[in-house]
């Protein structure tokens, strides 16, 4: 019936075409608009992928080109500055305007709800600091007692972002900004490349699941590869990458158009594919074994700092990477954590949406472990997860950091405008993307200007902060600085909602408290797997 039916269309839309282009003969132009949409139309009818096109043809082609705006028009004509997702426009802002050392006030008092649930503030102190006084470049060295190369780090530093997620230009002009800034720039799962040495800004040296730049051909861990790369000077720290906020538990993700011949030379693999890191290691299975992987490292690297980077998922486990470093005396220099909010370049949905413990209370387990476990003192902790200005940092202190890595701050900082287009390869701003015409809009020596200044203009904001609270480094902001609103009536500082642990109780069976007794009776060094039934039992 279908097919009769446009037969018999054909045939009317010819004789009426034919009858006006008598009538009238200019008419015969109109056919330069009607034809294609005819040829549309009598496509969308004859197809049968789509259920709309089949039933609207022509007009349900609207639905689709509005569903791909959406995004755009919610960005510039319905959203508040408070309300966008992943990162609101107040914060997009606020990296904008220091990136372009614009002014940094505010009028007419906050735009945030004060009374909201989950609203969080830090209080200042009578005793005010003077700002000037401070110092407003802190750091923090980074490498215990087994470390022979102790690094001195900022306390914001670039998150972990690899070449081929991000252009060459954008990698190029992250590491000037480390040179300019005297940060760190983290390479990422994805190996090091000549974009990130071309600057001479100090790198951390990221070791994943798939070993990129150290790897056998079969994707194993090499030494020697490793040798080299951790040899080079600029490489101050490496990071084992155990898993990411945004994907944990699943490996790194490089879409096949984003793979060119040029990355794939980097990372060892073949150009033009998909490249999806395994989700767990290789080189070793169990804590015991990361840490003689850490051991090798440091031992290969020369005594560079060593540490790795986790999510954290079920607790057991990282309590039992703590045994193991009590049983084997090796000892990390730092760990990093990162949260279920963290952003990637492309993952699955349900792992971006629904896994993964969200940096706060990550971040606070990890920092209470350590102290349970006397470790605390040799082991410094990164941490990630929507760092975008001064008061986040103190936040994320106060919980237990050391100091902070940001990824999408620095790119904001690039010129990135959240178009959420980062696993497409069309980024519009040359961020994220691989198309040479879409990176020469990039100009790196401008950009690189304006994450230095992001980061110069973030830490003084912090410092500030640190002042207003009467607070004269940042080894002294502790939990009881930050609180949370629960409800209108309710209000919790930090040590309440997060209470600290008495240093070694962790250590002795008669002073672990209640819960964390199940976490340590399934956490066992020798696995990772957790004895659920010894938990049960007692």
């Amino acid at each position: 019936m279908r097919n009769e039916f446009i037969a018999f269309s054909v045939g009317i839309s010819l004789f009426v075409f034919g009858v006006c282009t008598l009538i009238w003969p200019p008419f015969i132009w109109s056919l330069v608009v009607v034809i294609p949409v005819l040829a549309i139309g009598y496509y969308d009818l004859l197809q049968k992928k789509n259920s709309i096109l089949r039933n609207f043809p022509v007009l349900g082609h609207g639905r689709f080109i509005m569903e791909s705006l959406r995004p755009k028009i919610y960005q510039y004509f319905i959203e508040s500055d408070t309300n966008g997702t992943p990162i609101s426009r107040v914060f997009r802002e606020v990296v904008y305007r220091r990136a372009d050392e614009q002014l940094s006030t505010a009028p007419f008092g906050t735009q945030f709800d004060v009374y909201r649930e989950g609203y969080e503030w830090m209080n200042h102190s009578i005793a005010a600091l003077d700002a000037s006084t401070l110092d407003h470049s802190p750091r923090l060295l980074i490498g215990g007692p087994q470390c022979g190369g102790p690094y001195s780090a900022s306390v914001l530093n670039v998150s972990a972002m690899s070449f081929g997620s991000l252009s060459h230009a954008a990698v190029e002009a992250l590491n000037g900004a480390a040179k300019i800034g005297g940060f760190a720039h983290n390479t990422g799962e994805g190996g090091i490349s000549t974009y990130h040495l071309k600057h001479g800004g100090d790198l951390i040296y990221q070791l994943g699941t798939g070993y990129f730049g150290s790897r056998t051909k079969d994707g194993k861990f090499s030494p020697e590869a490793f040798r080299e790369k951790a040899a080079l000077p600029q490489v101050k720290m490496i990071e084992i990458k155990l898993s990411q906020g945004a994907k944990p538990g699943h490996g790194g993700i490089l879409p096949a158009r984003k793979n060119t011949p040029e990355i794939a030379e980097i990372r060892g693999v073949h150009p033009g594919v998909d490249v999806i890191s395994p989700p767990a290691h290789t080189a070793f299975s169990n804590p015991l074994e990361l840490l003689k992987f850490v051991e090798q490292l440091r031992h290969l690297s020369g005594g560079k700092p060593i540490g790795f980077k986790l999510c954290v998922g079920r607790k057991s486990e990282f309590a039992a990477i703590c045994k193991a470093m009590v049983k084997t005396g090796i000892l990390p220099d730092f760990i990093t954590v990162d949260g279920g909010e963290g952003g990637t370049g492309a993952a699955p949905l349900e792992f971006t949406n629904s896994v993964g413990m969200a940096y706060r209370e990550g971040l606070a387990f990890v920092y209470d472990a350590l102290i349970g476990f006397g470790l605390k003192r040799h082991i410094k902790i990164l941490t990630s997860g929507k760092i975008l200005t001064g008061f986040h940092m103190f936040r994320a202190i106060a919980l237990g950091a050391d100091a902070c890595y940001s990824a999408r701050a620095m790119m904001l900082a690039l010129g990135c405008i959240q178009a959420l287009e980062c696993n497409k390869n069309t980024c519009p701003t040359g961020v994220a993307t691989q198309d040479p015409e879409l990176i020469s809009g990039l100009v790196i020596s401008d950009k690189k200007l304006k994450v230095a200044n992001f980061h110069r203009h973030t830490v003084e904001a912090f410092v500030e902060l640190m002042a207003a609270a009467g607070i004269d480094h940042p080894d002294k902001i502790n939990r009881t600085n930050v609180y949370r609103r629960e409800s209108m009536s309710k209000i919790k500082r930090y040590d309440q909602l997060y209470p600290y642990l008495t240093p070694g109780c962790l250590l002795s069976p008669g002073s672990v408290p209640k819960n964390w007794k199940n976490i340590l009776a399934e956490a066992r060094p020798e696995s990772f797997e957790s004895d659920f039934q010894l938990a049960i039992d007692n």
